[in-house]
């Protein structure tokens, strides 16, 4: 086992949480039982770097993966996250004069950022993810946005542009400072260009125990100054830091720099706050999976209904990590491609909201708690009045 920080490059990783027999995708859509229960696994062996605070999954090898247009992760059927993905775009917009730009986005799912940012400020864009697929978009074709169905790579450097947009990709990729060195490569002397890119908030699901935030697709965890060291090796100077969406995310903005001009952020100075949580995560985790384990049980065993709300990788690993599979029949999705499908490693259907008019639970898990509200008002208004229960909070 390689435990090389793939990061700073230095030479050993401290191993501080281990897992078995983990699906390799969470979103895969996937039709039978038989076919989710018997998913490709592999293997976590999470570590950390003493030296510039990455974490990173040693065990994960990237052979077993294929993202192709079975993938399925939108979140766009949510208005919760829809409000935030708006705000963003413009946001974005507004601090990076985003107007009349070419845009390139790397990890585009289905393009609807992209688009957002394309008809916002009247810019033309560019998308890459081997997983696009038209039939699954909800958006109007847009005459100034291209997506391209593959991986970004070095073959696609001489695409140019003002702004590289790169959300929720960079934790599924191993090789995190040959990437951004791609991306850097790809930029060259173009100083005004600007770069944003969004990851999981590694601080907050140590701090959290968010066991259901590590799986397999997320081979690579960031806190602000990890995720600002790596981006300052590649010769960039880090503009800004931040989080948004509960927390859960983390932003940074950049851009291309002959040296570094730009003093370092209050944020970076991390590396033993990540330290202390790596080490507090080690000790506190047991106790937190036997917690949700003995919910789940006690309902079952009083012979009450339990349902997951959220089919996405957070259900994955809340129900592969613990185990459970009899305990809950059904996964809730507002996502209509998910219905009918099955839940990758435990095999739970994927069911609609409207399933639950006949099919009423005594709890509802949730998986994000900022959607509680949202769920709440749709079990509501069908007359169903479960316990909820939200990870996270």
């Amino acid at each position: 086992m390689n435990k090389q920080c793939t990061a700073c490059g230095a030479g050993e990783m401290n191993i501080f949480y281990s897992l078995e027999n983990i699906p390799v995708h969470s979103v895969r859509l996937l039709w039978s039982s038989e076919e989710a229960q018997n998913f490709t696994s592999g293997s976590m062996d999470l570590a950390h770097c003493p030296v510039c605070g990455f974490i990173r999954n040693l065990s994960y090898n990237p052979d077993l993966q294929d993202y192709s247009d079975e993938y399925e992760s939108t979140q766009a059927f949510s208005p919760t996250f829809n409000a935030f993905a708006n705000k963003l775009a413009q946001q974005l917009i507004d601090r990076y004069d985003l107007h009349n730009k070419s845009i390139i986005e790397i990890g585009c799912g289905q393009g609807e950022f992209i688009s957002l940012l394309s008809k916002l400020g009247n810019n033309r864009g560019t998308g890459f993810d081997p997983a696009y697929e038209p039939s699954r978009s909800s958006l109007v074709p847009d005459e100034n946005v291209t997506i391209i169905s593959d991986y970004y790579s070095e073959k696609y450097t001489g695409y140019k542009a003002d702004f590289v947009c790169c959300k929720m990709t960079l934790e599924h990729i191993r090789d995190v400072a040959d990437f951004i060195g791609t991306v850097r490569r790809s930029i060259g002397e173009q100083y005004n260009t600007t770069v944003f890119f969004q990851v999981p908030d590694i601080t907050r699901i140590l701090s959290e125990i968010a066991f259901w935030d590590i799986y397999y697709e997320h081979c690579s965890y960031f806190s602000a100054g990890s995720l600002a060291r790596l981006f300052r090796q590649q010769g960039f100077d880090v503009l800004d830091l931040w989080r948004d969406y509960g927390n859960q995310y983390l932003m940074i903005s950049a851009r291309p720099a002959p040296s570094s001009t730009l003093p370092q952020l209050e944020q970076e100075n991390d590396l033993d706050e990540v330290a202390k949580l790596v080490s507090s995560f080690t000790t506190r985790y047991p106790g937190i999976l036997n917690h949700w384990k003995q919910i789940v049980q006690e309902t079952a065993s009083q012979g009450k209904k339990t349902i997951l709300w959220g089919s996405g990788s957070k259900g994955v690993a809340f129900l592969t990590t613990l185990n459970l599979c009899d305990e809950i029949e059904y996964t809730v999705d507002v996502n209509p491609y998910k219905n009918g499908t099955f839940m990758a490693g435990t095999g739970q259907k994927v069911v609609t909201p409207d399933f639950l008019n006949n099919y009423h639970p005594d709890l509802v898990i949730l998986m994000n708690p900022l959607y509680k509200k949202e769920v709440e008002k749709d079990l509501h208004q069908k007359g169903i009045f479960p316990k909820i229960l939200s990870v996270g909070e």
